[in-house]
């Protein structure tokens, strides 16, 4: 399993230049606030522009802009869940987890996806009876339902006590050793990257500038 990310974009004044390459099946990203990392999930799943943007996984692209390969957001097949979740209040629990699947091929079945995040029987819940935990999973099964073959998380940790802080975190552990979804984690504790990711970058000021690691 490879995962390969060049990005180069400009934003409101803001550079972001970033490169990085693992062998590892989840790689996560550091660094001090406003040092560009959720532009730089945003930039590789669609929803920022870029000067230039190359993803690779296991060596086949995803985007490439140099050769012309820059699909739209809802082509790409690259499942982002934001650090607040963004659930529909007014649909369902099935209906946020459908949404994410609008435009795949060959979606997941909405029981399907929330069973991978242990979260069967909750179709009918409206958002506003979840926990924060509750929530981050459906998120996370919105994302799952396009059958992404690449999953960005942003902060997905942010605001949970540790009860649901491991609970999430061991969902991610699953998905990452028994769907082998490689996966791009962006989290301010380097516990969270230590335990998820086999490999880890720092962005400080736009800049991939060394290991998250020690």
């Amino acid at each position: 399993m490879s995962i390969e990310v060049r990005i180069r974009a400009r934003r409101a004044g803001f550079g972001l230049e970033a490169a990085f390459a693992s062998e590892a099946s989840a790689v996560g990203v550091t660094g001090p606030s406003g040092a560009g990392k959720s532009t730089l999930l945003q930039a590789i799943a669609g929803l920022a522009p870029v000067e230039h943007a190359r993803v690779l996984i296991h060596g086949r692209a995803l985007v490439d802009t140099d050769r012309g390969l820059n699909p739209p957001a809802h082509r790409r097949r690259i499942g982002l869940v934001f650090q607040d979740s963004r659930l529909f209040p007014h649909m369902s629990v099935a209906g946020n987890v459908a949404f994410g699947a609008r435009y795949a091929a060959d979606p997941l079945p909405v029981e399907a996806a929330l069973a991978l995040v242990d979260m069967t029987g909750f179709g009918d819940r409206r958002p506003n009876t979840l926990s924060g935990g509750e929530a981050r999973r459906v998120a996370i099964a919105r994302a799952l339902a396009a059958r992404p073959r690449l999953l960005l998380l942003d902060e997905p940790f942010t605001g949970l006590d540790g009860e649901r802080r491991e609970t999430v975190l061991a969902h991610l552990i699953q998905l990452r050793d028994e769907l082998r979804i490689p996966m791009i984690l962006v989290s301010h504790h380097e516990r969270d990257i230590e335990v998820l990711c086999g490999h880890g970058v720092r962005l400080v000021e736009g800049r991939t500038v060394g290991p998250a690691l020690g």
